[in-house]
């Protein structure tokens, strides 16, 4: 069992970071709804989406949660394989939106360096911490993956997380997510995998 949940765990964080549409599939409706639940009606929720839509959601019989649990930087360590949500700097660098650590068992998941849609211009790096060094406001750290590193800049206030195992019973009414969804041939949008923040967390990717 513990081996299932691993993959489905690693599976959902594939989705959330590999969702990346063509513009022709953009228009067939969102692959990402971040936003806040505000009804829950047996498979459908009901979502304020970040741009003020409400969003009609159906979600599959077998959805997968993730539970995204608030952390801090004292637990970014050398070794650490984790995800950074960026904004490129003047001198190549990323300074950092969000950082999630990923669960051993998802090391190497989606590695690189590639576009987000989080902003306009925002980044995705998914890499090895390889150093960190200590600032006045923050900490620098330089992170590798195949062929390539970046140094980014994270403040004391940017929110960093980890991935949990999440329950079905987690998406309720006030509950933050991000839905990953496909449009039906009726129109309708449809989740399998959904990212949920726990205690008020706004999930920061």
């Amino acid at each position: 069992m513990r081996n299932i949940t691993a993959k489905l765990l690693v599976a959902t964080i594939s989705c959330a970071l590999l969702n990346v549409v063509p513009a022709a599939a953009q228009q067939q409706g969102p692959s990402r709804i971040r936003g806040t639940i505000e009804r829950v009606e047996g498979n459908n929720l009901t979502v304020t989406a970040r741009d003020g839509t409400t969003q009609k959601i159906g979600l599959a019989n077998d959805v997968v949660v993730t539970g995204l649990v608030k952390t801090t930087l004292a637990d970014v360590k050398p070794g650490s394989y984790i995800g950074v949500t960026g904004m490129p700097l003047a001198d190549g660098s990323q300074k950092a939106i969000a950082i999630h650590i990923f669960p051993e068992s998802a090391r190497g998941t989606a590695e690189g360096f590639r576009q987000y849609d989080l902003r306009p211009n925002s980044t995705m790096t998914n890499a090895t911490v390889a150093q960190e060094v200590d600032a006045n406001d923050g900490k620098s750290l330089t992170v590798k993956y195949k062929n390539g590193e970046k140094k980014v800049v994270v403040s004391p206030d940017t929110p960093i997380v980890d991935f949990v195992d999440g329950t079905r019973s987690e998406l309720k009414a006030g509950v933050r997510i991000i839905a990953f969804v496909a449009k039906q041939s009726d129109g309708t949008l449809l989740s399998k995998r959904v990212l949920a923040g726990r205690d008020g967390i706004t999930p920061p990717m």
